[in-house]
């Protein structure tokens, strides 16, 4: 399956590097190396050139030969900057997705979107104040909140955030993924800074993506369901979800007036509310993969486009993952 989506990928790779100049990883190894860190939680690159170094399964499957000198580890990080600066996770993603597509094994009606932590590269002791904070806060009505007021001295971009009432925030940045519930494959990932209206912001932004923005959707589009837990409850998202022909099979709070529920007695009553809500879990599957067996739990990388960029590798290795189990061995 690498294989194939890579050989789909050979022109962007060509644009991506130039003729002149001393030869350097060929993108597509550095990409399969990517991965095996990836499939087989390897925390650092020192580690990875260490196993590549005497590893022959993972010689092969980068394309290396056994008498062949492994990278330097900094000219290897340089050169996956160079891949980060393009679009190869996202267009990597869509290529493992065209091969599922062949197999049927996509929903195209039904799907889940979740957000979860991932810690960044920074420690609490980090942040400082700023030196020149704004004028006017990113709070309600103004107001000035911490991520006004102070940053980390190592990664600028990450904020100190907790998703729950207990424990302590840390600097983290936010990874949002929208799956299809037959067999929970990701379908589009993306990691953005923390705020509390990221999450529902994301999913606006991956629906889009599967072309369901509100300039693209008509009375003769099918409506698509989407499922999500009691953060999603919030009235300017179930409209956007209404405006792209979404039917919101969103989590509903307790009878309560502080914080109250969106949905139609239409919506609510819809048959496969009760069955989106049971696939929820599949996302927190993608999620318990990756941070428990995968490299999400802390990141080794600095800034929010580097961070977007890892995360959707990391969905395409869950994606490979899973795939193994669906298509059968020819």
């Amino acid at each position: 399956m690498v294989d194939r989506g890579l050989q789909e990928m050979w022109t962007h790779f060509e644009a991506l590097y130039a003729r002149r100049g001393r030869p350097s990883i060929a993108p597509e190894r550095l990409l399969r190396a990517l991965l095996l860190q990836a499939l087989y939680s390897i925390r650092s690159e020192t580690q990875l050139m260490e196993q590549l170094d005497y590893n022959l399964l993972y010689r092969w499957f980068v394309g290396l030969n056994a008498s062949d000198e492994v990278w330097d580890v900094t000219v290897f990080t340089k050169n996956r900057e160079r891949l980060m600066a393009g679009e190869v996770s996202q267009r990597l993603l869509e290529a493992v997705l065209r091969q599922a597509a062949e197999h049927e094994l996509l929903s195209e009606e039904h799907f889940t979107v979740d957000g979860t932590l991932i810690q960044a590269w920074a420690s609490r002791k980090s942040f400082v104040a700023k030196e020149k904070p704004p004028d006017k806060g990113s709070g309600a009505r103004g107001k000035k909140l911490l991520r006004d007021t102070h940053e980390s001295k190592t990664d600028p971009e990450a904020r100190l955030f907790k998703k729950s009432a207990a424990g302590q925030a840390q600097p983290s940045y936010l990874g949002h993924a929208l799956i299809e519930n037959r067999n929970g494959l990701v379908l589009a990932a993306l990691a953005t800074p923390c705020a509390t209206w990221a999450e529902r912001e994301a999913a606006l932004r991956m629906l889009d993506q599967m072309g369901r923005s509100p300039g693209r959707v008509d009375e003769q589009t099918r409506p698509i369901t989407l499922g999500a837990d009691k953060l999603y409850q919030e009235k300017e998202f179930i409209r956007g979800l209404r405006e792209r022909q979404v039917i919101p099979h969103v989590a509903e709070y307790e009878p309560n007036p502080q914080w109250p529920n969106w949905l139609s007695e239409q919506e609510r009553r819809d048959p496969g509310y009760a069955i989106s809500q049971r696939k929820r879990k599949l996302v927190e599957k993608v999620f318990g993969w990756a941070k428990l067996d995968s490299i999400l739990r802390q990141v080794k990388v600095r800034g929010v486009k580097k961070v977007d960029w890892l995360f959707r590798l990391l969905a395409t290795a869950a994606n490979l993952v899973r795939l193994v189990k669906l298509i059968p061995a020819v």
